[in-house]
């Protein structure tokens, strides 16, 4: 059942008429921002229990015991977990057996006098969606975008109301509720870039497709999830670290995708920049890989991350088409050296100036902005179906126009050849593999490495009939 789309004040009212909830909220960071919506419209008493804010870090761990990081999401966890303690343990005999339990608890960090940052935080709420019942979780991560402090209270207030609602009125639709979570807001204003359900009512909610449909939705530009399946927020990742990321469609990886991922670290890890730091490897997806005519397919969608999973992968699900735009996100995390492998196709397509109508600047504004940190492009040769010739980094053509902004890139190493390539995998592609697997043709197997195909047969997926 899909949400009526009630406005904040009518969420809140909803709840605190519903004599089968009964609640705690508790907020660190901006002040009780979601508490005061319940109390502004009226029959709080019905529903709060109580609300507090442990502002003072020495009360905060006293209270909920220590932490490294005050905003954080082992932080809203211990938050969550000692107050819905407290809260079933005190009420469980008076009003147990008719009541449904609820805990809402954030930790974050808004704009001020003294941090000018962009407002971030954790936001969580534990629940019982029967009277009795083993509690299950919500949390999700936001990013508050609007430049003073002011408005991101008020936004912080309206996405807790739009989580507390979800949460007991739209738990058995996970959809629904990722969807509703900005209602009343824009993308402009808020950004969810990590969500993960947890517990028996959620069971057979899985966090990949939750975190695809924030994509999806609009609520975040990126999502990422590790090699387990389990959702993990882009900074616990990324932050400080260099970076390596490879884009396709994985339809499915191939000897050719995983030789030019390990030739480009291969590479990376010799920048004498570097100094031994631990590179972050990503394989990622955009909307657009995802997408046929205009759908995206959820099984498909999970068959190509069972694979990558296969292969201890992190996969990160993007919106974002354009390269320097995939750059930015990086930079938003890290000044460590990014690097992108990439086939001569691609680089190709780089240097088409069709795809830079909508900046200012055209094609030098994109590459401006994809080349500030130092970012580098490694390239992996093609080889040309008709004549067999290869095509490399070093001898590509670009247009006549652009001949000189290509050499100043080779030149100054931005643009870069990978030396270690097969030739013997140049001429398999994603799409040739596919085909020969739904087409039961055994010569697929070795287009991949022998862990996908493992993987795939065991599983059956994208299409494999035994």
């Amino acid at each position: 059942m899909k949400s009526d789309r009630l406005d904040t004040h009518q969420k809140a009212l909803r709840v605190n008429l519903d004599p089968t909830k009964y609640g705690v909220f508790a907020e660190i960071g901006a002040g009780q921002e979601v508490a005061r919506w319940f109390f502004r419209v009226g029959g709080a008493a019905g529903t709060i229990a109580k609300t507090m804010s442990a502002y003072d870090m020495t009360i905060s761990d006293a209270i909920y015991g220590p932490s490294k990081r005050y905003v954080s999401r082992e932080r809203l966890q211990k938050m969550l977990e000692h107050e819905f303690g407290l809260l079933h343990e005190r009420l469980k005999e008076k009003r147990g057996s008719n009541t449904k339990f609820f805990v809402f608890a954030d930790t974050v960090t808004a704009r001020s006098f003294t941090r000018p940052d962009e407002g971030q935080g954790w936001m969580g709420i534990r629940l019982q969606t029967q009277p009795g019942e083993p509690p299950s979780d919500i949390i999700i991560h936001v990013r508050m975008l609007d430049k003073e402090n002011v408005q991101q209270q008020e936004t912080l207030g309206i996405i807790g109301v739009n989580l507390v609602y979800g949460a007991l009125y739209l738990h058995q639709d996970p959809e629904d509720l990722v969807a509703s979570l900005i209602d009343g807001l824009t993308p402009e204003r808020v950004e969810v870039d990590m969500i993960r359900f947890s517990g028996p009512a959620f069971e057979k909610v899985d966090n990949r497709l939750m975190s695809l449909q924030l994509v999806q939705k609009g609520l975040a530009l990126a999502a990422m999830f590790n090699a387990d399946g389990e959702v993990v927020q882009a900074a616990d990742v990324l932050y400080k670290k260099p970076i390596l990321v490879e884009r396709g469609s994985f339809r499915p990886v191939t000897k050719t995708t995983l030789h030019m991922l390990q030739s480009s670290l291969a590479q990376l890890v010799q920048e004498p920049q570097l100094q031994g730091d631990q590179v972050v490897v990503l394989l990622e997806m955009t909307l657009k890989n995802l997408t046929d005519g205009g759908i995206i397919d959820h099984k498909d969608f999970l068959d190509r991350v069972d694979i990558l999973s296969s292969i201890g992968k992190t996969v990160l699900i993007s919106n974002y088409l354009e390269y320097h735009r995939l750059a930015t996100y990086f930079f938003r995390y890290t000044k460590q050296l990014i690097g992108v492998a990439m086939g001569v196709p691609t680089l190709k397509e780089l240097f088409e100036e069709k795809y830079y109508t909508d900046l200012e600047g055209g094609i030098l504004e994109s590459f401006g902005r994809l080349f500030r940190n130092g970012l580098r492009l490694y390239v992996y040769p093609y080889q040309d179906p008709a004549s067999g010739s290869i095509l490399t980094a070093g001898n590509l053509r670009v247009a006549s126009h652009l001949r000189h902004l290509y050499a100043y890139l080779i030149e100054n190493q931005f643009i870069l050849g990978l030396r270690d390539y097969e030739e013997k995998y140049l001429s398999i592609f994603s799409r040739d593999t596919l085909a020969k697997i739904r087409a039961n043709d055994p010569a697929w197997e070795d287009m991949v490495p022998p862990q996908v195909a493992r993987t795939i047969k065991e599983r059956k997926l994208l299409g494999f009939q035994s």
